[in-house]
């Protein structure tokens, strides 16, 4: 009866009803906007720089990370790809040979990374044929290479022009090739688009006459969450001549800035909450300045005040509730559209993002626990709010009430 009796009370007054689910409503919205376009921007970076091409996890021979030359590469056997691949929560693995070397076509020469894939497995891990923007993806016995857009550019070089790769090989010899490239690919991380250059696995053997070798085994997780698991897992089951690193490891820089910029937004987020507790705690004291009489006269004509109490407390749940509900159902096309079209950065500041091999981009994110997270976060604010118009209630003189 106390519930259906707080609910009614609510539309005596719709005004102030509307008024205190409105700064709820209100706080919702900002908090998802603000929580979903940090971790859009978050998992936007990840996905540039992570996942487009260093993965999750790499298994190296020890010291390749601290000195990547080819001395520091090892043998391709199948025993140690059964060993990462059978360990639990890997969803797939794929080898590479890479080297540094200079790019050149005729007059234009360019520093790169030279990568050898195979590229099924590639495939798979890190979905490198969706960057291609022209041309085809490789084949394993291909003698063609894919070239970085930016990289292209700067070469000025296209489809079905030659590329000499220049290197230092396994031995210390000169390792020079020519390559027709055969397509053209697109990363969202600058620093990715402007030096990257895949050609198959056997070709880069041949050309770097490291047959049998590879420097990396990439790993992907079934759950990027799991990853350091995975990390620990593979650490204890492969030969202590390996080492394994999680891409916190390999890339501190990124991950310390998220670190950073998470700390940074949660004291943002911290000083919104408190601007959110004024806002519904002004509403609950209007509410309760407005409904003193009406108090006074329901405990002078016998209602205890415990009742009351719990009348008022199903009141303010019941408003915080709504207005949260409310909050959720408006910050879904919002947060959609937010990821649908993203901030762009231009000018300077675009320059100043990738410099420092980010793209100068915002997307948000539409992960559930966005939306649920901050309005129970809201919710539990009004509900705690709610104790003092339930303190005033219990400790309430009818007398002085009706007076008031």
């Amino acid at each position: 009866m106390l519930l259906q009796l707080a609910w009614r009370n609510l539309w005596r007054n719709p005004n102030r009803s509307f008024i205190t689910m409105a700064s709820v409503w209100c706080a919702v919205v900002l908090a998802v906007a603000m929580s979903s376009l940090q971790k859009g921007v978050f998992d936007h970076l990840i996905s540039n720089v992570v996942s487009f091409y260093s993965g999750y996890v790499q298994v190296h021979r020890t010291g390749y990370q601290s000195e990547q030359t080819l001395e520091n590469s090892f043998p391709l056997t199948d025993s140690i790809q059964k060993a990462v691949l059978s360990s639990p929560g890997v969803a797939a693995a794929t080898p590479r040979l890479e080297a540094f070397a200079l790019a050149s076509t005729g007059e234009k020469t360019k520093g790169c990374l030279v990568a050898g894939i195979a590229p099924d497995t590639e495939e798979r891990v890190t979905r490198l044929k969706s960057k291609i923007v022209a041309g085809a993806y490789l084949q394993d016995s291909a003698q063609t290479i894919l070239i970085a857009e930016g990289l292209a550019k700067r070469l000025q070089t296209g489809l079905g022009d030659t590329v000499i790769l220049l290197g230092q090989g396994y031995y210390g010899t000169t390792a020079a090739g020519k390559y027709a490239v055969g397509g053209i690919l697109r990363f969202g991380s600058p620093a990715l688009n402007d030096q990257v250059v895949f050609l198959p696995l056997a070709a880069a053997q041949h050309w770097l006459d490291a047959p049998g070798l590879a420097t990396t085994l990439v790993v992907s997780p079934e759950k990027p969450t799991a990853t350091e698991r995975i990390a620990a897992q593979l650490r204890a089951s492969l030969p202590p001549d390996f080492e394994t690193l999680t891409w916190q490891e390999m890339m501190p820089d990124i991950h310390e800035h998220i670190q950073a910029d998470t700390a940074s937004s949660a004291i943002i987020l911290g000083v919104l909450y408190l601007l959110i507790s004024f806002g519904i705690f002004a509403t609950l004291l209007m509410m309760l300045a407005e409904r003193q009489r009406e108090f006074g006269m329901l405990v002078a004509l016998g209602m205890k005040k415990r009742q009351l109490a719990q009348m008022v407390m199903f009141e303010s749940v019941l408003i915080t509730l709504t207005g949260c509900l409310f909050g959720i159902l408006a910050s879904i096309p919002l947060v959609w559209w937010l990821k649908e079209h993203p901030i762009r950065i231009t000018g300077e500041m675009a320059e100043v993002y990738e410099k420092f091999g980010f793209e100068a981009i915002f997307p948000a994110s539409l992960a559930p626990s966005i939306f649920w997270n901050q309005a129970l976060a809201v919710l539990i604010i009004g509900l705690l709010l709610s104790l003092y118009p339930i303190a005033k209630v219990l400790f309430l003189k009818p007398v002085d009430a009706m007076r008031a």
